[in-house]
């Protein structure tokens, strides 16, 4: 889960999708239009497992305790880093294209990381040893490390052989740890950042035949098994792309090998998992817009949750907590992404478009209200194209 150079639509949350292609079955009629329901899908059910990733932090022991943790988080951020590397190619140098990066990335990290941090140290007596808006707060590391692959998309596709260069940074990454706009994680999820900037929609496509689907299930039911065996032994650390070799007690060469593995086994599930994705329009089609309200609000609820003591329901059944506490998620992500609660949430998450609206000019020669539904999109509205 970037700005792009398109018009965004005249039309305000009407349900939006693009025509299926061969491999693909509707499920629904939808009408024509330039969104691309594969995207929207994508975004909604990573989005999704986001939240219930962060949800189970709840549980303590979730990490040791429960293979689907390991399994979850061996691939779904670095699927919803493909997806957003995709859809911030058309990102450029250009005075539009950095106003959209200003507004729709910058502000909302301002925001939210003013609102979470005083949110944690007023309701849940934190302290908050790092410093504000430097060292991003939980949830915010993704906007923070997003403005600098952004900033980077210009270059990364001038130098030979891309995505190899990313893997090396990435590997090189781990000598160091810096909290500074979590640029560990920066560099380390970089692989997958470029392996979707250089991935064209033939590529998604083919994704989606038959066979390569066949053994994407496979393969993602050999990682479940595998993640029931490792999960207790294996430093969780490497599943978050944050720390050091030093700091997760391995040598450099441990490090760079333990690395390079992990970018093979997460890129090759993040991809069996985006060629399982639905391609064609589904009832939480639409929901997909507001990936990026989901994203940053759902915060709020996890904290205020775990302040509650909900966790503390683990110490009675956990097999019964993971089941309520991944249930509760699914639905605040949907509540979340649905219309009316998306609209309203979209005011703190879009505030310049929403302080502008009135002020014709203000941002732009011939300013307009950016359209709800390219507003709502954590990696923005992009049109269907093949190259």
């Amino acid at each position: 889960m970037g700005p792009t150079a398109t018009t965004p639509p005249t039309r305000t949350m009407s349900t939006t999708t693009a025509p299926a292609t061969a491999t693909e079955t509707t499920d629904a009629p939808a009408p024509a239009s330039s969104r691309d329901p594969f995207f929207d899908n994508a975004k909604l059910l990573l989005v999704t497992l986001v939240v219930i990733g962060h949800a189970w932090v709840m549980m303590p022991d979730a990490p040791s305790s429960f293979p689907a943790y390991t399994f979850l988080y061996a691939w779904h951020v670095p699927a919803f880093v493909i997806v957003t590397g995709y859809l911030s190619r058309s990102f450029r140098f250009t005075r539009p294209h950095l106003r959209k990066l200003v507004t729709t990335v910058v502000a909302p990290y301002l925001v939210f990381e003013t609102l979470l941090a005083t949110f944690r140290i007023v309701i849940g007596k934190e302290s908050m040893g790092s410093p504000l808006y430097i060292d991003p707060h939980w949830p915010m590391w993704y906007l923070a490390v997003l403005f600098l692959w952004r900033l980077a998309k210009p270059l990364l596709l001038r130098v030979p052989k891309p995505l190899v260069v990313a893997v090396v940074v990435s590997l090189l990454g781990g000598l160091v740890e810096s909290d500074v706009l979590d640029i560990s994680r920066a560099t380390g999820l970089l692989p997958f950042f470029v392996l979707g900037l250089v991935l064209t929609r033939e590529h998604f496509d083919r994704l989606a035949e038959t066979r390569v689907r066949v053994w994407a299930f496979a393969a993602l039911v050999l990682a479940f098994v595998v993640s029931a065996v490792v999960a207790k032994p294996m430093n969780v650390e490497w599943l978050y792309w944050r720390s050091s070799y030093a700091a997760m007690n391995a040598t450099v060469w441990e490090g760079f090998a333990g690395r390079l593995g992990m970018i093979l086994v997460a890129g090759a599930l993040a991809l069996a998992a985006l060629s399982l994705m639905p391609r064609s329009y589904r009832w939480f089609t639409p929901l997909g817009a507001a990936s990026l309200v989901v994203y940053l609000c759902h915060g709020f609820f996890v904290k205020a949750a775990q302040y509650a003591g909900v966790g503390g329901l683990v110490e009675h059944d956990e097999v019964t907590a993971f089941v309520l506490i991944t249930g509760a998620a699914v639905l605040l992500a949907l509540a979340l992404a649905a219309t009316p609660v998306a609209r309203r949430l979209n005011k703190l998450v879009d505030p310049i478009s929403t302080a502008t609206e009135d002020t014709p000019g203000m941002l732009e020669p011939h300013h307009h209200r950016v359209g709800v539904e390219q507003r709502l999109a954590l990696t923005h509205r992009h049109p269907v194209n093949r190259r």
